[in-house]
């Protein structure tokens, strides 16, 4: 019996291990033109059924699971929601973006892992294409002893726009401390105030902005007995800049793996930017020692 299963609808894929319905991923949601509509993971879950990610939190109502996205192109945005501009702060603009599901190009199905990989189409509000972007998922490393799977993620993002492209943050437009950006991760509201977890630390707000190759971040669950952890590796970035993290685990939890911080990417016509990064979704809030172990065997 493989380890995943993949069924398919006209909106949406869902992967099944272990008897749970581990990952939805809805790649033609629809959506108010202001919460940057594009795909998503939600809800993806853990091997006991618990769910890892929260869905338009009333607080940031583009935040969608575990989603794709950037905060300021070139005075666009593709996060959704107010655009953070250095003179007159956070304001709502005529500005947000969407991606487009263009189909599916490959999905295979092995014993142990299935992977999808996607066209996309970055479109501006104005309508006009910006980015071609090529995606894959991969669902693999199944452990039901230790009540864990992983996911493996690559986006290339190609400027397909007549003119040079500047991939930023809020911070890199003046807001410190402020550059979440890319493969971004919601946690549910009852894992506020969870612990944050690196190499060497266990402090989210000296976390913020660091070089460090993967943070955790363990909460427990409302409804669910227990609780769960996310470990998240920083992986890689064709782009100059480093990956730095953007972590919170108050006001709320929510994690990503920054390729454009605190210093911009850019393109030219033509130009491509590459990142991947490997998420592993576990049952339980691991022990300190537990999870630096595990991050060091199954760092990509």
């Amino acid at each position: 019996m493989a380890d995943f299963t993949l069924r398919t609808t006209e909106t949406d894929l869902t992967v099944t291990a272990a008897g749970v319905d581990i990952a939805r991923y809805a790649f033609d949601p629809g959506g108010a033109a202001s919460e940057g509509p594009k795909p998503y993971l939600h809800p993806v879950r853990a091997l006991d059924g618990a769910e890892l990610t929260a869905f338009r939190p009333w607080d940031h109502r583009w935040h969608k699971g575990l989603q794709m996205t950037w905060t300021a192109v070139s005075g666009q945005n593709f996060w959704g929601g107010p655009t953070f501009q250095r003179e007159t702060g956070y304001v709502p603009l005529d500005n947000v973006g969407r991606m487009r599901h263009d189909g599916f190009t490959a999905t295979t199905e092995t014993d142990t892992s299935v992977s999808f990989t996607e066209q996309l189409t970055w479109i501006t509000q104005a309508g006009d294409d910006w980015f071609a972007e090529t995606r894959t998922h991969r669902f693999h490393g199944l452990d039901t002893d230790r009540g864990l799977w992983q996911l493996d993620f690559s986006s290339t993002l190609r400027n397909i726009a007549d003119r040079e492209l500047e991939l930023g943050s809020p911070t890199t437009e003046g807001r410190p401390n402020a550059g979440y950006t890319g493969f971004a991760i919601r946690m549910p509201r009852a894992w506020t105030g969870g612990r944050v977890l690196s190499v060497d630390a266990e402090d989210a707000d000296a976390l913020m902005g660091a070089e460090t190759p993967w943070l955790a971040l363990s909460g427990e669950h409302d409804e669910v007995d227990g609780g769960g952890t996310v470990l998240v590796f920083a992986g890689s970035s064709t782009g100059a800049p480093p990956i730095k993290w953007f972590v919170r685990s108050e006001p709320f939890p929510i994690m990503s793996p920054s390729a454009s911080f605190d210093e911009p990417i850019v393109l030219a016509p033509g130009e491509e930017v590459s990142l991947s990064h490997r998420h592993v979704f576990g049952d339980r809030v691991w022990t300190v020692d537990e999870t630096r172990a595990l991050a060091a065997e199954l760092a990509p």
